[in-house]
């Protein structure tokens, strides 16, 4: 378990960097950790009055 989350972690951080690139890294990880977290919220909270299988 620890190894993948090790690869998992080391995996954002290259795609944060390939995006944003070394002078923008801290921002660019910021930004993607909160663009993850939201979409965690959204499948563990789905938005109330909305079916969930359409």
């Amino acid at each position: 378990m620890f190894w993948l989350a090790l690869f998992v972690f080391f995996t954002f951080c290259f795609l944060v960097l390939f995006e944003y690139g070394p002078s923008d890294f801290t921002t660019g990880f910021q930004k993607e950790g909160q663009r993850i977290e939201k979409w965690v919220d959204h499948k563990i909270h789905p938005a109330k009055g909305k079916p969930a299988n359409p």
